[in-house]
């Protein structure tokens, strides 16, 4: 049996967070161990309130976790906090975890998930131990400070990013225009760029969330760094195409689209 983690906030829409990493991990065939960072109060169209734990909480959820399980890749997701995201990098220090951070800012809604302080924290603290970082354009443009306009944008953000710690940079495209989504991958030598059908829908909720999780999936499969993200990016693409129209807002993506016909 493989194994993951999910470090990351609760969505009690179901739609991203950990609940969309949990169907992700489940559909892929790994078992997913869950430390809830923040519990949120949301639908697919607003965040009405946001509890964030104590980290302390947060830490002993990651002892507890890893003290029972041979986990050697997790993910982040909402951390929220400067404290949290410092305990994180603290406990994948000691424990030689290997982490995909999705550096979660901004929620489809449009609430800030993701402190100011933190974003500070997050650079400093964080992606100097990350496997790889998966932000969108503006999530790039922020840990950057390079405004992204166009392709070449995007390299320079990605070389910037990497300066900050990580191995792998991946940049998601999907808010560039244009009928295709292309991504940029980065491994501090290449820059690798992968072009989708963008999908003409409003239901995109979690769709961050699933690419993450997919690619750390298929890490804690055994597959290394780039085709774990091409298989992750291949799996949300999927998920896109058979997003669910629920809810008043943005419906999320569907990573259980095997099991939802």
């Amino acid at each position: 049996m493989h194994f993951g983690m999910t470090i990351a906030g609760s969505d009690s829409g179901a739609g991203a967070g950990m609940q969309q990493d949990l169907k992700t991990f489940t559909a892929l065939g790994v078992y997913c161990a869950a430390i809830v960072t923040s519990v949120t109060a949301q639908n697919t169209y607003e965040v009405t309130a946001i509890y964030d734990l104590p980290a302390e909480i947060v830490e002993a959820q990651i002892e507890a976790v890893l003290a029972d399980f041979e986990i050697r890749y997790g993910k982040t997701g909402m951390l929220s906090n400067a404290d949290i995201v410092r305990s994180v990098a603290r406990k994948a220090r000691e424990h030689g975890l290997s982490l995909v951070v999705d550096p979660v800012m901004v929620s489809k809604s449009g609430a800030v998930l993701l402190k100011q302080e933190a974003v500070e924290a997050l650079r400093s603290d964080l992606l100097s131990l990350a496997l790889m970082v998966t932000p969108n354009i503006p999530e790039a443009e922020i840990l950057s400070g390079v405004k992204i306009s166009n392709s070449y944008d995007m390299e320079e953000a990605a070389r910037r990013i990497i300066e900050l710690g990580p191995k792998y940079v991946v940049i998601k495209g999907g808010h560039m225009q244009g009928e295709t989504v292309t991504d940029l991958f980065y491994d501090g030598k290449s820059i690798m760029k992968f072009s989708y059908d963008r999908v003409n829908t409003k239901n995109t909720h979690g769709g961050g969330d699933t690419l993450s999780a997919a690619i750390t999936a298929y890490l804690s499969k055994g597959y290394e760094p780039l085709r774990a993200y091409a298989l992750g990016r291949r799996f949300m693409q999927r998920a896109i195409e058979r997003a669910l129209n629920v809810g008043k807002g943005y419906g999320p993506v569907n990573p259980i689209y095997k099991l939802l016909k």
